[in-house]
């Protein structure tokens, strides 16, 4: 049985953030240590622990060292566990501003989209406006409509 260590993250933020706490021996020792206190492990090797103290009667009951030494691992224990707490709340703040990094990215790209589609519709309308003004007046003052050929019920040459 070994301790599973956790899986490397996708998200290049995440990434970056587990390679800077890398850096530190005292956040790796402090994983280490929170892993293995997570672990079914820990509690096999406290049951063996616990069951061999008092089974070798190593003192007579009320086991007030064991009582001391296990009170003192709890302060620890709790320590690393804030610790943890701490690391989870640091990278949950790592993808909430990479996630913001990535709206506000976004918005600029919409914005930019936005005016991209304004100037072609400027363009568009100037083109039909200019076409407009190009064309030829038929008759009646209104520019000529291209001929299609007979429309329905209209036979050729009628």
């Amino acid at each position: 049985m070994s301790i599973r260590a956790l899986p490397m993250p996708i998200n290049p933020a995440l990434l970056k953030h587990a390679d800077e706490r890398r850096q530190s021996l005292e956040n790796r020792i402090a994983d280490q240590i929170t892993r293995f206190a997570g672990s079914m492990q820990f509690v096999y090797l406290h049951v063996v622990w616990f069951a061999a103290w008092i089974g070798f009667r190593v003192e007579h009951y009320p086991f007030g060292l064991l009582t001391m030494i296990v009170s003192l691992e709890a302060i620890f224990l709790s320590t690393f566990v804030m610790i943890s707490q701490n690391r989870a709340d640091e990278r949950r703040q790592v993808l909430a501003d990479h996630q913001w990094q990535t709206v506000q990215e976004e918005e600029h790209q919409n914005e930019q989209l936005l005016h991209i589609s304004n100037q072609i519709l400027e363009l568009t309308q100037a083109i039909h406006a200019l076409a407009s003004a190009r064309a030829p007046a038929g008759p009646t003052g209104t520019s000529a409509a291209p001929t299609q050929g007979p429309g329905l019920g209209e036979t050729p040459g009628s």
